[in-house]
This record gives structure tokens, sequence and C-alpha cells, in this order.
């Protein structure tokens, strides 16, 4: 298993930005598939960006795509979620998933995770 701790969010104004980091511990190493999914009230939990081992490609969710930008640290055993030009509707709280045997088809579902870490509220408001 390996845990995950994020860290970052905050309240920001409208066109802002943020840095998400999730640092793992325990069973950690380059071989996970990573992703950022996001949950704002009284909605289901909504994928936003995932790394795949595999060919080391990257996705984002339309809504953020070219406004967020995944990326990993190996040596510090962390992954980072640069948010810019943050919009309200941005407004959830962020959680980072990891996940040795993601399968290609589950990239962007929630289930195709089994670690999560619990997760840090960003709030977009003026």
């Amino acid at each position: 298993q390996v845990q995950l701790v994020e860290s970052g969010g905050g309240l920001v104004h409208p066109g802002g930005s943020l840095t998400l980091s999730c640092t793992a511990s325990g069973r950690t190493g380059t071989r996970y598939n990573w992703a950022w999914f996001r949950q704002a009230p009284g909605k289901d939990r909504e994928f936003v960006a995932a790394f795949r081992r595999s060919g080391s490609y990257t996705y984002y969710a339309d809504s953020v795509k070219g406004r967020f930008t995944f990326s990993r640290d190996n040596s510090k055993n962390t992954v980072y979620l640069q948010m810019n030009s943050l919009k309200p509707e941005d407004t959830a709280v962020y959680y980072c998933a990891a996940d040795l045997n993601t399968i290609l088809s589950e990239t962007r579902n929630p289930r195709g995770y089994d670690n999560w870490g619990q997760g840090t509220q960003v709030t977009v408001s003026s």
C-alpha cells in the first residue's frame, strides 16, 4: 500500500493560481499511475488529470485543459497539479489517487485507483 497526502489547497480569487502537491509514502516507486480528481458539494467525483506510467502520457479533462498541468518529482515521491486561471467552478475538494494496475479504459474513472489521499479544499471566490 502507498499512503498519499495532499496539500496546497486554499482560497484564491478568480484568475489566480494554486499548486497542489501529493506526497507518497510506504510502497513508493515509479511504477504508479497517478490521477487528480475533484468533488464539489452535491456532485460526483470528477476526473481532472492523470498520468499513465506506460508511455508517460498525461490526460486532462476538457474543462481544465490549457489551465492545469500535471507534473511529478520522483526524487520526492511527489506529484503536483499546477492550476492557473482558476474559475469559481473549479471550487471543490481535490484528491490525488494512485494505482499500479490502472487499465487504460479506467484512466479517467475513480474505479481505476485503489489508493487515495484525504483531499484538499480549493475555493475560488472573489
